[in-house]
């Protein structure tokens, strides 16, 4: 209950909070006029109480007009001093408030020369009463204490703000980094669901329309078109539960027993090379330069796209030959496919190249998902996707250099290791 009427009372207009403290700053000051006094103390009479009501009017507007205010109260306190003789008070609060409020609110410049001004009130007020030095360091004492206590304030607003500040800088950077996090794990489940179901779907396609030929003329053509779409839609699966089950999430025994099996890689490529053999188009598939193991993320990459581009060749190129080439340099994985098709779209009679870089992954000229896609792709290992005409102008290439390659070893003899399949 009592912190809910401090936040009420913090979330208040200051107006009201004024008020309030200007009325329980009257109601300590009207104690000595209420309390039994010595019959030979001075009198407690109403004109004294208005005047000492007139002095802590002035708190009202202590933070509109600070200055003012403790000029208006050490008026008010002046003239009760020097035209009546009542009922003293133990502390001069509104004063002491005033100051505090002076030093929270003003700058440097005003808190200097009010600091000088009081000084001299105070001086002269102690010689107009008792004129001893322990009233005089008593009032410079509970003034000093009251500036004090406004400074102190006012750097715990500021560290409180600038705290706040940051809090709110912090969670708004954090907010944008998540929503980055979530658009790019969109973009790349996107890639590998585009990746597995297009070629899957594209050799599919391409053996149930064989099918029905190859079942009229060589019913041992047509078992195999069979086979092969059971086969090609067996491993899409199998890669889909792969990946879904490591979306999923949760703790239970279910989500626990789903596959983790790593992505396909490098060594998978015959097995790919060989579906696409089955739908008619030979693939060769040959390996140079210093063949080595690759981390597992780029061989996945490397995987992805020679897929991707098989895949528009089954799809749109009608090639009847195709190549698959991967070419290891020092630092880089060069890969390129190439086919004997028909090649980039000509709409308007020139061929589309496309470049991106790891610095630049708009999309730049023709190119459905997928293409997007092997840009994509390598541009996220710092590479390069060039596609376009193929040698001579005939057919289609595409070209993926990868970087994050490690330096290549040589045997014994200084050579090169060599792979061609």
């Amino acid at each position: 209950m009592i912190r809910t009427w401090g936040e009420r009372i913090r979330r208040a207009d200051p107006r009201w909070q004024d008020l309030g403290l200007t009325l329980l700053v009257q109601v300590a000051t009207t104690i000595p006029f209420v309390v039994p006094r010595d019959p030979l103390d001075s009198p407690a009479t109403w004109t004294a109480y208005l005047l000492t009501t007139l002095g802590n009017v002035p708190l009202v507007w202590r933070r509109r007009a600070p200055v003012a205010a403790i000029f208006g109260m050490v008026a008010a306190g002046s003239l009760y001093t020097l035209a009546l003789d009542g009922p003293g008070q133990p502390l001069p609060y509104a004063a002491l408030i005033g100051v505090y409020t002076m030093a929270l609110l003003c700058p440097a410049r005003v808190r200097i020369t009010m600091g000088v001004v009081l000084a001299g009130l105070i001086l002269a007020s102690v010689a107009l009463n008792t004129g001893t030095a322990r009233e005089l360091l008593f009032a410079l004492f509970v003034f000093a204490a009251a500036y004090a206590l406004g400074r102190l304030q006012y750097t715990r607003q500021a560290y409180t703000q600038a705290v706040e500040a940051r809090a709110a800088e912090l969670e708004r950077a954090n907010r944008i980094e998540a929503e980055q996090a979530a658009a790019r794990e969109r973009a790349r489940i996107a890639r590998e669901m585009h990746d597995i179901l297009s070629h899957a779907v594209s050799i599919m396609i391409v053996q149930a329309e064989a099918g029905p030929v190859a079942v009229r003329r060589a019913p041992e053509r047509a078992e195999a078109a069979f086979d092969a779409i059971a086969e090609t839609g067996r491993d899409a699966m199998a890669q889909l539960r792969t990946m879904l089950g490591v979306l999923r999430a949760g703790d239970t025994a279910r989500d626990a027993q789903a596959p983790r099996s790593p992505q396909p890689g490098i060594e998978e490529l015959p097995r790919l090379l060989e579906r696409v053999r089955r739908s008619g188009a030979q693939v060769s598939y040959e390996r140079t330069g210093a063949v080595r193991a690759l981390p597992a993320a780029l061989e996945a990459t490397v995987h992805r796209v020679v897929q991707e581009a098989l895949t528009n060749v089954v799809k749109h190129a009608g090639a009847s030959t195709a190549s698959v080439r991967l070419e290891y340099g020092p630092r880089e994985l060069t890969v390129t496919v190439t086919d004997d098709g028909r090649g980039p779209g000509r709409a308007d009679g020139a061929t589309t190249t496309a470049r991106a870089t790891a610095g630049a992954t708009a999309a730049a000229g023709a190119g459905g998902h997928g293409l997007i896609g092997i840009r994509e792709r390598a541009a996220a290992h710092g590479g390069t996707a060039e596609y376009g005409p193929g040698p001579g102008g005939l057919g289609f290439s595409v070209r993926v250099v990868l970087g994050g390659v490690s330096p290549a070893r040589r045997d014994s003899a200084g050579h090169d290791p060599k792979d061609t399949a």
